[in-house]
């Protein structure tokens, strides 16, 4: 017989099991990871939130720092509404999690060769980090930011694979990156966030099995 959690736990993180927050902790270390290593090097851009906040600054020169919050805050009140309150519990850990191992690799230089002039393999591999990373958080029913919680929230709403609300947002704001970014650099781009897409859909269907 399982020893059930103390309520104060239950409240605070519904289901509680130290192994779900190790796999949380370590999709974290993984995605926050790659982002550092690969993306930040080698000028990968992205989708979702991010490529929102990269597309606002260039041609609004609103600072990221606030436009990031803004549309993270935006995310998770729509994920409140569709995905529900331990949802958001669950993200909040997360989303925390991930930005202290960003602040933990940023103490040190990046830890793989510099591969911006190798934009093919950047992609894939920053592709596979991400795609782990955040499918192991999204399997424990959590979020790494708002990209996720917009997507996992559509994916419910809309009925359709969680891959497909991902590329979605991503294609979406891709498209519009063009305006400013060169379409080789974006073709690069749109290789990172299919494969991650259907990386992290492998891990959320993995979780609907069982």
């Amino acid at each position: 017989m399982s020893k059930k959690n103390p309520v104060w736990l239950e409240k605070i993180l519904p289901g509680f099991t130290l192994a779900r927050v190790g796999l949380i902790i370590l999709g974290s270390a993984i995605v926050s990871f790659g982002l550092y290593n690969i993306h930040q090097q080698s000028g990968i851009t992205e989708g979702g939130v991010l490529g929102t906040v990269l597309l606002l600054h260039h041609w609004l020169n609103w600072p990221a720092s606030v436009i990031t919050p803004i549309l993270d805050i935006s995310c998770y009140l729509l994920a409140l509404k569709v995905l529900g309150l331990d949802f958001i519990k669950w993200s909040v850990a997360s989303t925390l999690c991930v930005s202290g191992f960003f602040r933990l690799w940023e103490t040190w230089p990046p830890m793989l060769p510099d591969l911006s002039g190798h934009p093919l393999p950047a992609a894939v591999l920053g592709a596979l980090f991400v795609g782990v990373g955040v499918g192991l958080i999204v399997r424990q029913g959590g979020s790494s930011g708002g990209d996720d919680a917009l997507a996992l929230s559509i994916s419910k709403a809309v009925k359709c694979r969680v891959s497909y609300a991902y590329l979605f947002t991503d294609l979406t704001v891709l498209t519009l990156s063009l305006t400013y970014i060169p379409f080789r650099r974006i073709a690069y781009s749109l290789i990172t966030v299919t494969l991650s897409s259907w990386i992290i859909d492998f891990f959320q269907k993995g979780k609907e099995k069982h």
